[in-house]
């Protein structure tokens, strides 16, 4: 399931997450754009703040002078009629309609913070409760200053105002504005300046990565098929069709000139190695000397009468083996198998090194014997119309063409074995080589060099008859014998594995009839054996009948015969 944040965040790799650069630019240019604005918005607000308590403190000392005039008017109507609660309400409504707010005050304070008189729509008290409000007044009127600017606190709200003392009624005069009332247009202004902000920002970001994306379009060209390498463990190619002229199509066409180089030296290392050496080489960046046990087939496989070939070809004998080579290593690899060696003549395969998903590595092996095979026919079969070609222009060929007519007919031979082997590398860390070390891996050839007396074209072990027995049915195994190959202290059944679609009724006969004579054979019945080998027409079956014929088996006999040369 694909990580729903990859779009936006980027695609995670072993565990990290790739962030794009273009995320990165546009985050950091967005807070840096955010941060700015409200800033310059939040200084612009501290700055109307003090023009704005500028401006206050003029309205508050205009109200303050009509409010102090027009006080000491009614002082002295009251010395006149001296009705005090009617010059207390006359002030207090000359006091209102100069007021702007809800919580606007202005107050008649006495020096002990008794109040004369309360102008507001707040609940009426009795007495002014700021103390070092009061105590500023005091100390200021001590002296002589009778009025100036005061911050203060009324019912739990902080005001600014401004303050005279009024010598008719021994008070002082207080007119106030509420901070919070007073400030809330400028916060509101604000606040939707802030939201203007961030929303031109989220615009100009928008806008800011389309017109990035399209700018850096290859950034994410480059990231995302070097990434897909490294998942893919290959080198290919970037498409840099369209890219602009800058810094970043430079870098794109410096690492497709790097891939070119690295490919083509992966290319050439690969021909030299196995393929799991190299890909475990390109996956780990290093190359150890180690190694294992596993359980793999091995196939080997020989051209016979090389010698021949050599002495007639001379170093054309290179050509030959190439063409062969070429196809033949093709079709092993296609059925999973890797080159362990070639020496001259002889090849050496590995099949279950390549982690793979497909059939077994002894039917991979059995089918890439059965390739080789047809590899060396098609060559045959080349040579053969050439020949007839030369024949048909001049009629015949020179002895010296005839001996390399010969000489190119190749003929292989192959065995398979298999089990547990050693797998890895060895050397030292200045030269080192991979190889493949076992009894199994003798084996093998010692199987191939049996083609030769019993003529067929593979002979594998009983393991790999095991193997591709419970796996398919594309094969049906023919016992040849049990043998004890040269080098070795025990024998081993050997198997020709026929493919059922070369099999037809007379080979079904001949190799029923030869397995018949071939269990009298181990039985020690030698005589009784000879018949059933006389009735079969395959090679093996002559080759038997002459190695026993007119004679008994041996004392001790357990079917077990010794090859006395590879």
């Amino acid at each position: 399931m694909a990580d729903p944040l990859s779009k936006i965040l980027g695609q995670k790799l072993n565990g990290t997450r790739v962030v794009p650069m273009i995320v990165k630019i546009t985050v950091i240019f967005t807070i840096f754009l955010l941060v700015s604005n409200f800033t310059t918005n939040y200084i612009n607000l501290m700055l109307n703040r003090g023009e704005q308590i500028r401006l206050l403190n003029q309205l508050l000392v205009k109200d303050l002078k009509e409010l102090h005039v027009f006080a000491n008017n009614q002082h002295e109507i009251f010395n006149f009629n001296p009705d005090r609660e009617a010059a207390v309400a006359n002030i207090e409504q000359a006091a209102i309609r100069n007021h702007r707010g809800t919580r606007s005050v202005s107050l008649g304070v006495y020096p002990d913070g008794q109040l004369f008189f309360q102008a507001s729509e707040l609940p009426r008290q009795e007495a002014f409760t700021d103390v070092d409000a009061l105590a500023e007044m005091n100390q200021a009127l001590a002296d002589g200053v009778e009025e100036g600017t005061l911050n203060f606190t009324f019912q739990d709200y902080d005001y600014f105002g401004v303050y005279k003392y009024n010598d008719s009624w021994e008070m002082f005069q207080v007119r106030g504005e509420e901070l919070e009332e007073f400030y809330a247009d400028s916060q509101r202004i604000f606040r939707q300046v802030s939201l203007i902000i961030l929303g031109i920002t989220v615009v100009f970001a928008v806008i800011g990565i389309l017109l990035l994306r399209y700018i850096l379009r290859f950034v994410r060209v480059i990231t995302d098929n070097i990434m897909r390498m490294q998942t893919e463990q290959t080198m290919e190619l970037m498409d840099m069709d369209g890219a602009p002229n800058d810094d970043v199509t430079y870098l794109g066409v410096a690492f497709n000139s790097l891939a070119n180089t690295i490919d083509n030296l992966m290319g050439i290392f690969k021909k030299f190695v196995a393929r799991d050496v190299a890909a475990k080489a390109y996956r780990e960046r290093e190359i150890r000397l180690e190694g294992s046990k596993r359980d793999l087939t091995i196939l080997f496989t020989d051209i016979r009468s090389f010698t021949f070939m050599t002495e007639t070809l001379g170093t054309d004998i290179i050509k030959l083996l190439n063409l062969h080579y070429d196809k033949a290593i093709r079709y092993i690899h296609e059925y999973q198998g890797d080159i362990g060696s070639i020496i001259g003549d002889a090849l050496l395969a590995v099949f279950g090194t390549v982690e793979t998903d497909e059939e077994n590595k002894s039917v991979q092996a059995l089918r890439a014997a059965y390739k080789i095979h047809e590899v060396a026919a098609q060559l045959r079969h080349e040579m053969h119309e050439r020949r007839e070609q030369i024949l048909k222009q001049r009629g015949s060929l020179t002895d010296e063409e005839e001996a390399i007519y010969r000489a190119v007919l190749l003929e292989v031979g192959v065995g398979i074995d298999g089990g547990q082997v050693f797998y890895g590398n060895i050397g030292s860390y200045e030269r080192m080589v991979n190889t493949v070390i076992g009894d199994n891996v003798n084996s093998a050839s010692r199987l191939e060099g049996l083609t030769r007396f019993y003529k067929t074209p593979v002979i594998c072990s009983e393991y790999v008859k095991d193997e591709v027995s419970a796996l398919t049915d594309e094969y049906v195994f023919a016992e040849l014998d049990m043998v004890q190959v040269k080098g070795k202290t025990q024998g081993k059944k050997i198997f020709w594995p026929v493919p059922v679609d070369q099999m037809d009724d007379e080979l079904k006969h001949d190799i029923d009839t030869f397995s018949e004579g071939l269990h009298r054979y181990y039985r020690g019945d030698w005589p009784e054996a000879v018949p059933f080998f006389e009735k079969s027409s395959l090679s093996i079956a002559r080759m038997f009948r002459d190695r026993i014929s007119g004679k008994d088996a041996p004392e001790n006999w357990n079917g077990v015969w010794t090859m006395k040369e590879k």
